[in-house]
């Protein structure tokens, strides 16, 4: 064999070595988002990221490991956020070129930590692994970058037995257990690994699964301070605000002689300005009359200064008695950030054209004698509004939502299972009215009330047990993310610290 046949056999030898697990990094990042609706297959995040750390940890240099965290990260939200990218354009390959980023600093930390693993390595692994990816999981949270969707410890919104963390910690609990638990397993499945370590990665995997478990299990049943028979409307989506108003008042009426305390439509439900249409006004107080309760309907139209926002408006037979105006706007779904700048993107996608206004803060409104604490859609997302709502003392949360834009996808479970979620973190049931979507109702504990799947078209009422119960989220806040991000930027200082000391050594 020449010379160069040997370099060209060597060439391809070394691209297969490289594209190989990386392309493997891609599929355990996309396997991983089975683990979420609509799919469901929830018991897959207890060790679905175990083949991509040991992919990470025989990365052999950081920049292999980069890479393979990379891939992994843009299968896995290319797959759960499958449903964005046809409307993003062109620029979807460059939506996918950033969200890879998301798990390089976890990719990093791993490869860091999980060579040559003694048992002192190993437990410094399962505490920091889970903190970093928790701290990337919060700073990725942010409103203006797509809020909490996709966190891991949101795929157990329907496994009851670990939910009790939720209450503790919130979905960042949940989060910390399910990576601390993957990086056991991982350790224990390690070549390099000491027989001490890998016992010891898999003996706290187990133990920690089991006390996430108990978690739940040993929860007392809430107080039930009484019941709230909330009705929602689901017409699906209709064309034009006029026809839209009337496909919600047809099927309120049918609500009339069922004794709801509350009637709630969706987002965008009147997409007139009651002030500007008297009468539309007077068709929405007399539903209120008709069917003996409140109206819960959501405006996102123009006012008469030209401004936009989406509010709820609390309608009894007198009118309008209290609003709430949504304060966290999906990016470019209902603004633009920077618009200044990035507005030309409207012109390519289907971003929003005009930007809405955000509200100054949170509302409760006071229903049939209770409590009510609205949000609108994109805010489920948030376990810190819930927290905000909870912690002024409203009986239930109500959530108007409308995914007409992502009709017939994932996103639809998605947003419904984020209700079970917040519904355990605040101690308060939850319920999701949409217009076109699943909606959804969930007690204290996270049991499923109702559950209304996108091609529904009708009103339904549920009876909602109310409570009021503190739990330790609602208290002590975000601490889980608090305490992970100190412990990731120690962590950081110290591996800096020691790099700068074997460098002197050297010299």
């Amino acid at each position: 064999m020449s010379t160069a046949s040997v370099t060209v056999t060597a060439e391809r030898v070394g691209v297969a070595r490289r594209w190989g697990p990386r392309l493997l990094a891609a599929l355990t990042g996309a396997c991983l988002a089975l683990a979420f609706p609509t799919v469901n297959v929830w018991w897959w995040a207890w060790f679905g990221l175990v083949p991509f750390l040991l992919l990470v940890a025989g990365a052999g240099t950081f920049r292999e490991a980069g890479w393979r965290s990379w891939w992994a990260s843009a299968g896995f939200f290319g797959t759960l956020h499958h449903w964005v990218l046809p409307f993003l354009g062109v620029f979807w390959p460059l939506a996918v070129l950033v969200i890879g980023l998301v798990w390089v600093p976890f990719g990093l930390a791993a490869y860091g930590l999980l060579r040559r693993v003694s048992p002192a390595r190993a437990g410094v692994a399962l505490l920091v692994l889970p903190s970093v990816w928790v701290a990337v999981e919060a700073l990725r949270s942010w409103q203006h970058l797509g809020g909490a969707w996709g966190l891991l410890g949101s795929s157990q919104w329907q496994v009851r037995p670990v939910l009790g963390l939720a209450a503790l910690g919130g979905v960042w609990l949940l989060s910390f257990t399910l990576v601390a638990v993957n990086a056991g397993l991982a350790i224990a499945m390690l070549k390099d690994a000491s027989p001490r370590a890998r016992m010891a990665g898999g003996g706290a995997a187990v133990a920690l699964a089991a006390l996430a478990a108990c978690s739940g299990l040993v929860r007392p049943e809430p107080v039930v301070t009484g019941v709230m028979r909330v009705a929602g409307v689901q017409p699906g989506p209709v064309p034009g605000p006029d026809r839209r108003v009337a496909a919600h008042l047809r099927l309120t009426g049918e609500l009339a002689g069922r004794d709801p305390d509350v009637v709630v439509w969706g987002q965008s439900s009147v997409g007139l300005d009651p002030a500007r249409r008297p009468d539309v006004d007077r068709l929405l107080r007399r539903a209120a009359a008709e069917v003996g309760a409140d109206l819960l309907v959501n405006v996102d139209a123009a006012d008469s200064s030209g401004r936009i926002a989406k509010s709820a408006y609390q309608y009894t037979p007198n009118g309008v008695v209290d609003t709430y105006v949504k304060q966290r706007l999906a990016p470019f779904g209902e603004y633009i950030p920077l618009r200044p700048v990035l507005g030309w993107i409207a012109g390519h996608t289907e971003a929003a054209e005009k930007d809405r206004i955000t509200g100054a803060g949170l509302t409760v409104f006071e229903v049939a004698g209770r409590r009510v604490g609205p949000l609108i859609s994109y805010e489920s997302t948030f376990p810190d509004l819930r927290r905000g709502l909870a912690r002024r003392g409203v009986d239930v949360t109500i959530t108007q939502g409308s995914l007409t834009t992502f009709h017939g996808s994932w996103a639809h479970a998605q947003q419904a299972s984020f209700e079970a979620l917040r519904a355990v973190e605040s101690g308060r049931p939850a319920v999701l009215v949409e217009l076109d979507g699943t909606s959804a109702a969930f007690d204290a504990r996270g049991r499923r009330l109702a559950w209304f799947p996108p091609d529904y078209r009708g009103a339904f009422v549920v009876a909602v047990p109310l409570s009021a119960e503190e739990t330790p989220y609602v208290r002590l806040g975000d601490w889980v993310p608090a305490l992970a991000g100190g412990i990731a930027l120690g962590a950081g200082a110290a591996a800096a610290a020691l790099r700068i000391h074997r460098r002197r050594a050297r010299r």
